[in-house]
């Protein structure tokens, strides 16, 4: 979990990601930051984007015209830009959240994180990755829908306990997978081997942007590493009793 506390500027490009569950979109955010700018880019004449307007409203995101120049030329890319830049040099925040599909924006992301900003990426799963890796973070819009779509059979009583820890994954587990997490193990164990999860998460997302145990379809990094066969889990004791602080190596 990320600092309640940082100021965040959402932009959304509305030609390149879908309209369709932007309150689970909003409420992943927040859990980041606070949106204290939300701004949407596209033509607004243009019929392809007109589901957008039902949900404006309703998630007070404030919409800027931007006609398209060029037939077949995403016409919001330029505009999404220059208020990134102004937004930047404003002060009033601390990070940003680039709502996008669309690779264009990967000198953006790469420019504002040289100024200090956090930048967060939300896109579809065939977003390039360059614009990927150019964020401190990326969450696949897919992996939203399927926990939302999961939270809703659960508040129904659709869902038992068991199923609620296997979401449907977007990604299927791979040895690429298993070696960034064993690298990464190594890489902040201690003497023993033994490495604090924790420690073991905020490193694989430096060297992964996109990688997010909801993907796999897991809800939590830890249930994720206990399905896993190649390492050993830990879980000791903190000073508060409720609390377990959970350890991984891996095995020999």
């Amino acid at each position: 979990m990320e600092n309640q506390e940082l100021r965040l500027a959402v932009l959304i490009d509305a030609e390149n990601v879908p309209y369709s569950n932007i309150k689970g979109v909003m409420e992943e955010i927040a859990k980041y930051g606070i949106p204290t700018i939300k701004r949407i880019y596209g033509d607004w004449t243009k019929p392809s984007i007109v589901g957008w307007k039902n949900v404006l409203l309703e998630n007070a995101i404030t919409p800027i015209q931007q006609y398209s120049y060029t037939s077949g030329k995403n016409s919001s890319d330029s505009a999404m830009i220059i208020d990134a830049m102004d937004i930047l040099y404003s002060g009033k925040v601390e990070g940003f959240c680039i709502i996008s599909s669309d690779s264009d924006f990967t000198r953006l992301a790469t420019r504002l994180r040289e100024a200090g900003m956090k930048v967060y990426g939300i896109g579809e799963r065939k977003t390039p990755n360059p614009f990927i890796v150019a964020c401190d973070k990326f969450i696949y819009i897919e992996i939203i829908n399927n926990v939302s779509s999961k939270q809703d059979n659960s508040s129904s009583g659709k869902e038992s306990n068991a199923s609620r820890e296997s979401k449907s994954p977007i990604i299927k587990i791979g040895e690429e997978i298993v070696s960034l997490i064993s690298a990464s193990v190594t890489d902040v164990a201690d003497e023993n081997g033994w490495a604090f999860l924790g420690d073991v998460g905020s490193l694989i997302i430096k060297k992964q942007p996109d990688f997010d145990p909801r993907n796999f379809g897991f809800s939590k990094l830890t249930s994720l590493m206990k399905s896993l066969k190649q390492f050993e889990i830990d879980e000791r004791e903190s000073g508060n009793y409720r609390i377990k602080h959970i350890y991984v190596r891996n095995k020999k």
